[in-house]
């Protein structure tokens, strides 16, 4: 359990009390304006907020079937309601968040959040195979993870961050559930053996398919496109609500998932988006402070075990320089 000073105790309550009037409902034309003054007081109060909302929205959802982070506009401006006396459960509420989020240390937050919410969590750099009581196969990406829902009716997975393949065992015998995997608002269930689906945020994940076929689905109508699609070996779909469900003409599915094999594999890519795979895979995090560096392009085989060589190699090619400090790495 982490310890916090009295100036850290003192920001967490406040976090946690307006995190619950947040939820609780809309605030009022002062409440709003406290609220902003609050978080224009001290650079840390924001990230305190975040985390509290986090930590509240994760407790409620440990027991539903998709994760739901309330988003709150950058203005920090509600709907206007009636003025009314804070509630007792709020009161009890937010004392009891303090003590949650007091206790693990808001800094540690996502990590935190995460495990309340999953079965099975990978750190970054781990890619971790977990066996299914009915047979099948989970192969988790760094930095994944996910949460079982098996019932009478499905084998039901969630996706609740990153990126995992899917070795399915068939509906034989006994086995009459079918296997589904819901990530991002969509799901996909098996129609043969072998997929993965990848998480990219809250409202977007790709799939890809290995073996066999799977059928990609949206609980409503998307605002363009379609909202459903069978994926059949080697075609790979990404989906949003916006939209809807696009098929990845040229994606290299057997490419994405080269993390199985303990390698990435870079063909002429942006050194930007190599860097966000990297943050990815690597502990502490490398950044460019230059947006045109982020253009040059970049091709390579890397070993998952042996990352921080890449990056020595990738700055000695490039010709640039590299300044480490404690868990950031700068690209200049």
């Amino acid at each position: 359990m982490n310890s916090q000073g009295p100036q850290q105790h003192s920001i967490t309550e406040a976090a946690a009390d307006w995190a619950v009037r947040l939820h609780a409902g809309a605030l009022t034309d002062q409440e709003q304006a406290e609220l902003r003054q609050w978080i224009a007081r001290d650079s840390r109060h924001e990230a305190a907020l975040r985390f509290a909302e986090q930590t509240w929205a994760a407790l409620g959802e440990v027991h539903k079937d998709e994760p739901v982070h309330r988003r709150r506009p950058a203005s920090t401006v509600m709907p206007v309601r009636r003025s009314k006396r804070r509630r007792p459960w709020q009161r009890a509420a937010a004392v009891a968040l303090v003590v949650v989020v007091a206790g693990v240390g808001w800094l540690r937050g996502p990590d935190v959040v995460l495990r309340l919410q999953a079965d099975y969590v990978t750190q970054k750099g781990e890619v971790r195979t977990v066996q299914l009581a009915d047979g099948s196969q989970v192969e988790l990406d760094s930095d994944s993870a996910i949460r079982l829902e098996y019932d009478g009716v499905q084998r039901r997975v969630s996706l609740i961050q990153g990126s995992a393949i899917f070795d399915v065992a068939p509906m034989v015998g006994q086995e009459t559930r079918p296997f589904v995997v819901q990530s991002a608002g969509g799901q996909t269930r098996a129609l043969g053996t072998r997929f993965v689906v990848a998480r990219e945020d809250d409202s977007q994940a790709w799939v890809g398919m290995l073996a066999h076929s799977v059928e990609i689905s949206l609980p409503t109508q998307p605002k363009k496109g379609a909202a459903a699609r069978v994926l059949k070996e080697g075609q790979a779909a990404r989906y949003s609500p916006q939209e809807g469900i696009v098929p990845l003409d040229q994606f290299d599915v057997e490419r994405a998932t080269s993390w199985r094999r303990g390698v990435l594999i870079f063909d002429r890519q942006p050194l930007a988006k190599v860097v966000e795979q990297l943050n990815h895979y690597r502990p502490g995090r490398v950044v460019l402070t230059d947006s045109a560096l982020g253009e040059r392009e970049v091709s390579g085989v890397f070993r998952l075990d042996m990352l921080d060589t890449a990056l020595a190699t990738l700055t000695q090619e490039l010709q640039v320089q590299r300044l480490d400090l404690a868990g950031l790495s700068l690209i200049y």
